[in-house]
C-alpha cells in the first residue's frame, strides 16, 4: 500500500497542512473512519446524510497519521491532532485528492496496468484476467465493483509495492469520468468489452456510450513507444457494431494498436466450436494471434462468458502467460458474486443468481442461460426493472419482455412499477399465456407471493438492477441450502 510522508502528501495532491509533523509517514488510505488503523490517511467525504468531517476526531483517536478534511478544523480538533501526532490537511475536492495521490503512487509502482471498461462483462473480464495473470505474476485487481472515481484510486493506493500486474475496472455514469480514471491509472493495455445500452439515459445514444468508453485511450501511450517494457494495445470485441467507429475515430488517431477478439475466424483471437455442458459451462477451441490453439473450458456458466474470457486471454498471452496456464485459470475461476452464479435453493431448485445489475444485453444473456441449462421442472424468469435507461426505458423494457417471451419460460415474474408492466405487456403480446406472466411491485411482495411456489426440479433466473433488491429474494429461497 501507499507509504508517503505528509510533506509529499501536500506536494502531490495540493492539499494544505493545517497542523502536524510534515515528516510523519502515512501508510494506507481509507474513507470510512471505522476502517482507520495506525498511521492511516483518513479522507473525509461530505455527504447529504453523513459528513465524514464529523468523524475526524474518531480517526485521530484510532491512530490516523493524517486526516484530510473539506472544512477548516476547529481548535479542539487541532489540539487533539497535536496530542496524537496526527497531521490535519484540508482540500476542496476529496475525489480529486484521491485521484492525484493514486496517480503519484501509480507512477512509483513498477507494474503493468490493464484497464477494463465496457457496458457489460467488465467485472467478469477483470476477474478472468486477474486469474490468468496470477499464474505467473504478482497481481492486484479491483475488488468487487470498486470501479468509480473513488474506488479506482483506492484500489491503486492499496496495491502492494511489489505488484507486477495491476488490473483495474473502470466504470462511469457520464462523459469525462473514464478520462479522469485513465489519467490516474495510465494503462498500457485496455479492454472495451462491449458498447451496450447501460447509462443510455445519461449519455443519449450508443454512439455517446462508445465515446465515453473510448476515453480510456486518453491515458495510454502510443503503441510505437516502449512503455515500461511493453507496447500498448486496445482489445475490442470483433463482433460489436461500434468497434469500427472506436478504431477509426479514437484508436488510430492516437496510434494505438487494436486486437480483435470474438467468435469469428476473422478476429485476431477467436473461439470456435462453442458448446455448453450439462452445467451450462462453455467448452471451446481458442486460437491466438501467433497461431497457438487449444481446447479449453470455463468453470462459469453461459456462452456470454466466452468473449470475456477471450479478452482476458488476449492480454494475458501478450504478457507472456503460456496457453496451459490460461487453460488452468479458465477451469478454476472464482468470480465476483451475483453474476450468473448457480445456487441451490432450500427446496432443491437451482437458482441463477444474476441479481447484481441488469441491462437489456445482460438480460438477454441471462435468459439464454435459463433456456440452455437442463431442467426437468419449470423454468422461471424473475426480471426486475433496469435503471439509467432514460427516455429509452419503456422501449428497452418492452424489448426485454418480448425476448423473454421468445425463450418460453414456464413462468415470468416482472418486479417493479410501470417499466415492469412494459415487460409483462410485451411478453403477453408475444404469446406468453396471461396466467404465466405476473407483475409484482417490490421484492417484498415477490418473496411473499412466490418464494414458496418454487419446486425442487425448477430452474430460476433472478436478474434486475440493484435498486430492485432481488438479491434479498435469492437469500430468502437459498437461506438454508447447503
Amino acid at each position: 500500500m501507499v507509504e508517503i510522508a505528509v510533506k509529499y502528501l501536500e506536494s502531490t495532491t495540493g492539499a494544505r497542512r493545517v497542523a502536524g509533523d510534515p515528516d510523519r509517514v502515512c501508510r494506507g488510505v481509507v474513507i470510512d473512519s471505522r476502517e482507520v488503523g495506525p498511521d492511516a490517511i483518513f479522507v473525509a467525504f461530505p455527504g447529504e446524510r453523513v459528513d465524514g468531517n464529523d468523524f475526524a476526531a474518531a480517526a485521530i483517536e484510532k491512530g490516523a497519521a493524517a486526516v484530510v478534511m473539506t472544512r477548516e478544523p476547529d481548535q479542539t480538533l487541532v489540539d487533539a491532532a497535536h496530542a496524537r501526532n496526527c497531521s490535519l490537511l484540508t482540500c476542496d475536492d476529496p475525489t480529486e485528492f484521491l485521484l492525484r495521490l493514486a496517480q503519484g503512487y501509480r507512477a512509483r509502482l513498477h507494474c503493468t496496468v490493464i484497464g477494463v471498461t465496457g457496458s457489460i462483462g467488465k467485472t467478469t473480464t477483470k476477474d478472468v484476467l486477474a486469474a490468468c495473470l496470477a499464474k505467473r505474476f504478482r497481481v492486484h485487481a479491483t475488488a468487487g465493483n470498486y470501479n468509480n472515481l473513488i474506488g479506482l484510486p483506492l484500489t491503486i493506493l492499496s496495491a502492494p509495492a511489489d505488484t507486477q500486474m495491476l488490473v483495474l475496472e473502470m466504470g462511469m455514469n457520464d462523459f469525462g469520468e473514464i478520462a479522469r480514471l485513465t489519467a490516474c491509472a495510465q494503462p498500457t493495455f485496455a479492454i472495451i468489452t462491449k458498447v451496450g445500452t447501460s447509462h443510455i439515459g445519461m449519455l443519449g445514444s450508443r454512439e455517446g456510450i462508445a465515446r465515453a468508453k473510448a476515453e480510456i485511450l486518453q491515458g495510454m501511450p502510443p503503441s510505437a513507444e516502449n512503455f515500461e517494457g511493453h507496447h500498448s494495445a486496445l482489445v475490442l470485441h470483433g463482433e460489436d457494431d461500434f468497434t469500427p467507429l472506436i478504431i477509426e475515430k479514437y484508436a488510430r488517431p492516437r496510434g494505438i494498436d487494436v486486437v480483435l477478439a470474438g467468435t469469428s475466424t476473422d478476429d485476431d483471437v477467436y473461439a470456435t466450436h462453442v458448446e455448453l455442458d450439462e452445467t451450462g459451462c462453455p467448452h471451446f477451441d481458442i486460437t491466438f494471434e501467433d497461431g497457438l490453439s487449444f481446447k479449453t473450458h470455463l468453470s462459469i456458466p453461459g456462452a456470454q462468458s466466452v468473449p470475456n474470457a477471450l479478452f482476458a486471454a488476449t492480454v494475458a498471452h501478450r504478457l507472456g502467460v503460456p496457453g496451459f496456464e490460461i487453460d488452468e485459470a479458465f477451469s478454476s475461476l472464482a468470480l465476483t458474486g451475483r453474476r450468473a452464479q448457480v445456487r441451490h435453493a432450500t427446496c432443491g431448485a437451482r437458482v441463477i443468481d444474476d441479481s447484481y445489475n441488469a441491462s437489456p444485453e445482460s438480460m438477454a444473456a441471462g435468459l439464454n442461460l435459463l433456456e440452455s441449462l437442463p431442467c426437468s421442472g419449470t423454468r422461471i424468469a424473475i426480471l426486475g426493472e433496469m435503471g439509467e435507461m432514460g427516455e429509452e426505458a419503456p422501449r428497452l423494457h418492452a424489448l426485454t419482455g418480448a425476448y423473454a417471451a421468445a425463450k418460453r419460460p414456464g413462468l415470468l415474474i416482472c418486479v417493479g412499477g410501470e417499466l415492469a408492466e412494459e415487460m409483462a405487456t410485451a411478453a403477453r403480446l408475444m404469446g406468453l399465456d396471461e396466467g404465466d406472466v405476473h407483475v409484482v411491485p417490490s421484492c417484498d411482495v415477490l418473496i411473499k407471493r412466490f418464494a414458496g411456489v418454487i419446486g425442487e426440479r425448477d430452474l430460476v433466473l433472478v436478474k434486475g438492477s440493484r435498486f430492485v433488491g432481488l438479491d434479498r429474494f435469492v437469500e430468502e429461497v437459498c437461506a438454508d441450502a447447503r
